[in-house]
């Protein structure tokens, strides 16, 4: 049994920044990429960055140059730095992670969300 918990999200002004975290606990061996998506109301859950275990990244284009996703392999944590943002960032944010458990099973897990709301 594995389990992430977020923690990190709130209410900012526009331009400002947030820090989310991501921990993922339980029967864990080994975790791959991990990941942070977001939905906003009405939309699909959208991915916003990943990173891999030797830390290579991908973003999207609307975060680029924004926000950083990084990751604490001896914590089994991931980060996302939000600068510089936008009433369209405003969602629930997800954290995701490719995860191999204690007993070799292969487990995608999700996080439980953070709202993340830019607003004036």
């Amino acid at each position: 049994q594995v389990q992430l918990v977020e923690s990190g999200g709130g209410l900012v002004q526009p331009g400002g920044s947030l820090r989310l975290s991501c921990t993922a606990s339980g029967s864990i061996f080994r975790i791959a990429d991990m990941g942070w998506y977001r939905q906003a109301p009405g939309k699909q859950r959208a991915l916003v960055a990943i990173i891999t275990r030797t830390d290579s990244t991908n973003y999207a284009d609307s975060v680029k140059g924004r926000f950083t996703i990084s990751r604490d392999n001896a914590k089994n944590t991931v980060y996302l730095q939000m600068n510089s943002l936008k009433p369209e960032d405003t969602a629930v944010y997800y954290c995701n992670a490719d995860i191999v458990s204690s007993n070799w099973r292969q487990i995608n897990s999700w996080g439980q969300g953070t709202q993340v709301t830019v607003s004036a």
